[in-house]
């Protein structure tokens, strides 16, 4: 008898994917704690990159490339603030002149001898790299709100997600989820309220602001306002990779999760989360709590970004089904892809697109 292989249906349409590559972006390279004497290497939309601090301690981004023989100047050292090979022993300033060629008598410097350089800044603990060689920006990096604000405790934490930029942001301000994937930590009990949603967009930025929704009655919201209350809640994603969350209840308590993502591949984001927050108990007494929890909800996330990816793999292709409670994720994608094509919507006021009911 012969056995029966499954087999795939062939796809009805052209196989499609969300995957959107932004390079005149900044996005973050790595933690300043991360970045020490030695050089570091990193992956951003597929680019290998080297960040190393010059001799004034500044951070400076190069392409990991020798231009000399190919082998990857992240395996070198920094010497008196220069990149050095660990191959040849050439160096390289933050700027990607070659400075030193040793046993070469005559000059260094050479316009075949440079490798690429990425504008880098250092800022709120984090270097940024822009993602298009050897130019300067006219953009300067996202800074995130809340740091060091009095009254605030903040919390940091980097993760990486199996799954494209576009699917990892979604899943990040995809409120419909949390019910079901965090039931008990974030939402999940008690009965469903109706509440309103209502999208705006401007600029870079659209946002989902819920009207009427009661405290979430998971773990998280438990913690954050014990006594209840209805929330002040909003989603909103920045271009080109930032989903921020922002919860208020009543005056005391105020929370806002900025999630700031790096795409390393096409198929893999690294994020990092900054939460900082202000409720009625000690900052000190909170942290410790909420840092476990978030990293439980990330988890349960991951396993379906990454049972997602490998599904999107064997199909070769996307096939999504939306409903008006996906309030955010066509809205990402649409400005992702304008992005892209370099027609990001010029409006500098906030436009209402549409208003939506749903149950949470």
């Amino acid at each position: 008898m012969t056995a029966l292989v499954p087999t795939l249906a062939p796809p009805a349409t052209k196989p499609v994917t969300s995957v959107v590559r932004l390079a005149d972006q900044w996005y973050i390279a790595c933690t300043s704690r991360e970045l020490r004497q030695a050089p570091l290497k990193r992956v951003v939309l597929g680019v290998p990159l080297v960040v190393f601090r010059e001799g004034d301690g500044r951070a400076a981004t190069l392409l990991d490339r020798c231009p000399h023989r190919n082998v990857p100047l992240s395996m070198g050292k920094v010497v008196q603030g220069r990149l050095q090979c660990g191959y040849h022993g050439w160096q390289f300033d933050g700027a990607g002149a070659c400075r030193a060629v040793p046993g070469l008598c005559g000059v260094a410097e050479g316009k075949g001898r440079r490798t690429p350089a990425y504008a880098t800044r250092e800022q709120d603990g984090f270097v940024w790299v822009f993602m298009t060689a050897d130019v300067e920006p006219a953009t300067e990096p996202y800074r995130l709100p809340r740091l060091n604000e009095k009254g605030y405790t903040t919390a940091r934490q980097t993760v990486t997600a199996p799954g494209s930029l576009h699917a990892t942001i979604e899943n990040a301000l995809d409120v419909p989820h949390t019910a079901f994937l965090h039931a008990g930590l974030f939402r999940g009990q008690g009965e469903p309220n109706e509440i309103e949603a209502i999208v705006r967009r401007w600029e870079g930025t659209v946002e989902a602001q819920y009207v009427g929704e009661p405290r979430p009655e998971g773990l998280i919201g438990r913690i954050l306002s014990p006594s209840g209350g209805i929330v002040e809640h909003y989603d909103r994603f920045l271009l080109p990779s930032i989903a921020q969350v922002e919860y208020r209840i009543g005056t005391e308590n105020h929370i806002l999760v900025t999630s700031i993502g790096t795409p390393v591949s096409d198929w893999e984001t690294r994020l990092y989360a900054v939460i900082s927050f202000r409720t009625r108990f000690p900052g000190w007494l909170i942290k410790p709590f909420l840092r476990p929890i978030a990293l439980r909800v990330f988890h349960q996330d991951t396993v379906m970004l990454r049972a997602q990816t490998e599904l999107i793999h064997r199909f070769g292709g996307e096939q999504f089904v939306s409903t008006d409670i996906d309030v955010l994720g066509g809205p990402i994608w649409r400005l992702m892809k304008q992005a892209e094509r370099g027609e990001v919507p010029t409006n500098t006021e906030p436009e209402e697109v549409r208003r939506v009911r749903l149950r949470v």
